[in-house]
């Protein structure tokens, strides 16, 4: 089963466990907003266009999964109204579509939106008005808060627990390495950079030649990685989402820099 599918999959039955642990509530047509007899609304914020528009494909998966859940009756009886807007992996866009789906659409609660910045901006929010921020679309450590954002509730490993498993692996089969490390410069790509640090311990500082930050605004990463190559490091780890991980794939072929890749690109990451 794959990651999103999992993620569906867990989701489906929350709301299942929600729906009947609420029957009788529901007997006695107590909703919160975006629930009824026959519909949850269900809101999500994706970045379709912009930058990170490679992970728009998680929304399409997430709409056609909750299609299948109404074909097959839905839950309890009731249909998914499944709201999906873009925000191009905008912060200020985000806010913007989030607050369309609270107070326009009505939604019960915005489900698995995608990307650090765009949820950083969200999670006030959706915390001042109790409204459910759920499986975040991100690995950053600052999901895992309930005491200051009771309503945020994120889902997959954080980013510095599993930098730090990367930065064993580099430790057992590269003691010896040279690193260079590109990565976002936001909390997503800081979050990663903190956990392969951590993970080096003592070594950190020795072993890491370089930490270049990009910003999702450049064009292409190709300057950074031109500049790297020159360190003559032997392990280029890249903190980046898809598009510049590609870039900095290919800007890398094409200059010759033959080194030991790890490519911590979300939702998987890749050693060669």
């Amino acid at each position: 089963m794959s990651f999103v599918a999992r993620r569906l999959a867990a989701f489906s039955t929350a709301m299942i466990l929600l729906a009947t642990s609420q029957g009788g509530a529901f007997a006695q047509k107590k909703y919160d907003t975006g629930a009824t007899d026959t519909e949850i609304k269900i809101g999500n914020i994706m970045p379709y266009s912009g930058p990170a528009s490679a992970y728009g494909m998680i929304g399409r998966i997430e709409a056609a999964y909750f299609n299948k859940i109404n074909a097959e009756g839905g839950i309890n009886g009731r249909k998914i109204t499944f709201i999906s807007y873009d925000d191009a992996y905008s912060p200020p866009k985000a806010v913007e579509q989030a607050i369309k789906l609270v107070e326009l659409d009505d939604v019960l609660l915005i489900f698995q939106s995608v990307g650090t910045p765009s949820n950083t901006a969200i999670q006030k929010y959706m915390n001042e008005r109790g409204v459910p921020q759920l499986f975040v679309g991100s690995g950053a450590t600052k999901w895992n808060d309930p005491q200051h954002f009771p309503w945020t509730m994120g889902l997959q490993p954080n980013y510095q627990s599993e930098a730090r498993i990367y930065a064993k692996y580099i430790l057992r089969e590269k003691p010896n390495a040279k690193i260079a490390v590109l990565y976002q410069n936001d909390d997503y790509g800081k979050d990663y950079l903190k956990g392969l640090k951590d993970g080096l311990g003592d070594k950190a500082a020795s072993m890491i030649v370089a930490e270049d930050a990009y910003d999702v605004t450049e064009a292409t990463v190709d300057s950074h990685i031109i500049r790297m190559k020159a360190l003559n490091a032997d392990v280029f780890v890249n903190i980046a989402t898809s598009k510049f991980a590609a870039q900095a794939i290919r800007k890398a072929a094409e200059i010759g820099w033959k080194r030991s890749f790890l490519t911590m690109s979300r939702p998987r990451s890749v050693w060669s």
